[in-house]
Formats: C-alpha cells, sequence, structure tokens
C-alpha cells in the first residue's frame, strides 16, 4: 500500500433517535484532496457522540495502515472537536474510553489536528453515515 504522510479526513457519526441505530463515515484523501478511501459502516445502536468518536477511531485506524503521519481532521460536531482538542473535559463516561483510544492512537502520528467545520461542508462522510445505517435498516 502507498504510503501518504499527511491525510486529509472527514469524519461524522450518526444515530437514528439518539440512542439509536447508528453509523459511521469517513472520507480520507491526500494533500491534493484525492480521495484514497470511504467508509460507511454500521455500529450497532449507541448515542450521536459515540458514533462521532468511533468515527474518528475508525480513520485514525485506517490512516495508520496508510503509514500516515500527519492527520487533519474535519467534523461538524463542535463538543467532539473541543473534547479531542483538549478545550472540553469529557464527562460522559461511555465516550471517556473511546476518548482515551483516540489520544493514546493519535501519539502514534506526527502531527494530528481537529477542526470543527459545518454540516454543509462534511456532506460526504455524512452521506456514509446515512448509506450504513439505511443499509442495515433496510436488511
Amino acid at each position: 500500500m502507498t504510503s501518504h504522510k499527511k491525510l486529509i479526513i472527514h469524519t461524522d457519526g450518526g444515530a437514528r433517535g439518539n440512542p439509536g441505530p447508528a453509523g459511521i463515515g469517513v472520507v480520507i484523501a491526500d494533500d491534493k484532496k484525492k480521495v484514497i478511501n470511504e467508509i460507511a459502516e454500521y455500529i450497532g445502536e449507541t448515542t450521536n457522540n459515540q458514533a462521532e468518536y468511533r468515527a474518528v477511531l475508525r480513520a485514525m485506524e485506517e490512516a495508520k495502515k496508510l503509514d500516515a503521519e500527519e492527520l487533519v481532521f474535519y467534523l461538524d460536531s463542535e463538543l467532539v472537536v473541543k473534547q479531542l482538542k483538549l478545550e472540553y473535559k469529557v464527562k460522559n463516561k461511555e465516550l471517556a474510553p473511546l476518548f482515551f483510544k483516540i489520544y493514546n492512537l493519535s501519539q502514534q502520528f506526527k502531527k494530528v489536528t481537529f477542526f470543527h467545520v459545518r454540516r454543509e461542508f462534511n456532506k460526504a462522510a455524512d452521506l456514509l453515515v446515512n448509506k450504513a445505517v439505511d443499509k442495515y435498516l433496510n436488511k
């Protein structure tokens, strides 16, 4: 597999009902914005925030396989971005283990940054979330 030093990653997670049937969407692109991989996965019953975290975790695992050194994340969940940037504390006991997994995994990269974007700038990842949940619900 080709090594990509810097990856641009859009992630999204969502649950229908919060908690409810949930999915993650991940779009991984190289530094020239060429899409390398897209992930749409159903993750079971969970909350929106847990799904957001699971999407970031899944993207990091994929980035590790691609031998990436720098990750630039774009999420439309302001809460999750602020928690991952250590601006807000993670008080939810279900989110804490996911936060620590992400934090520990992030130490394996030279640089990881998180940016909040408005939902309309995260459409591709959002589409993948809905695709995963719809596929599960329509089985």
